[in-house]
């Protein structure tokens, strides 16, 4: 990528870090998560229903605000985990991997839970009742069935990672080199005079990125459905 400047190229790769971070560190999580709201039914299901999909429907510039409440050097976990592990979320890019992945977790954990929801119950019970426990069968019957739907649920997840802007800029600000992702290197470029071409290439990376996880998201849907039309 010859045609991207220094300062475009730094933003991408940051970005790309940031985004690949994000969406492995929220994995476990999130199939956890997702298997416990298509499986299991407990006190407190709709709220956690709720809790994991309030991202998507709060202003980011709001869940920026609550991460620094709660991750900042001030906050009410900050200090204990600098302190204690010597981890440091504000102002760092680990901070911005992780509001990238609270905006990316509903995304991932919707994808995955359709997926779970599709497999047939009967299956497992079936590996279940000729001796295998539990997360034998998790592990042997659901995933491979589900494995379609986590690698559309990461994708997505990625390139939602990849667009994040408002929570990352709240919460860890712009940073050059630290924090400035593909997101927030277009919005300088554009507060500065004759910024505006090396916007347009950072918009046309962010388009052909983002269309590509879609394109292969959809690939991923369709093999899906029709593994789940076979049986």
């Amino acid at each position: 990528m010859d045609w991207l400047g220094p300062e475009e190229w730094s933003a991408l790769r940051l970005s790309l870090r940031v985004s690949f971070w994000a969406t492995i560190a929220s994995l476990p999580a999130a199939l956890f998560v997702a298997h416990a709201l298509a499986r299991w039914r407990f006190p407190g299901h709709t709220v956690l229903n709720g809790l994991v999909h309030l991202p998507l429907v709060l202003p980011p510039v709001v869940t920026g605000y609550l991460l620094l409440v709660a991750f900042g050097r001030r906050g009410l976990l900050g200090p204990w985990l600098h302190d204690w592990f010597g981890i440091v979320f504000s102002f760092r890019w680990t901070g911005a991997a992780l509001a990238a992945a609270v905006m990316a977790f509903p995304l991932m954990v919707r994808a995955i839970r359709l997926s779970i929801e599709a497999v047939d119950p009967r299956l497992e019970a079936a590996a279940g009742s000729l001796g295998a426990s539990r997360f034998w069968v998790w592990i042997t019957v659901t995933l491979p069935l589900i494995l379609p739907g986590v690698l559309a649920g990461a994708i997505l997840a990625f390139a939602k990672a990849m667009g994040e802007f408002g929570a990352t800029i709240t919460f860890v600000s712009n940073i050059p080199g630290e924090t400035r992702t593909l997101p927030t290197a277009i919005y300088s470029f554009l507060q500065v005079p004759g910024g505006e071409a090396a916007a347009a290439r950072l918009v046309l990376v962010a388009v052909v990125l983002a269309m590509g996880a879609l394109i292969l998201s959809e690939w991923l849907a369709r093999r899906i459905a029709r593994r789940i039309a076979a049986r």
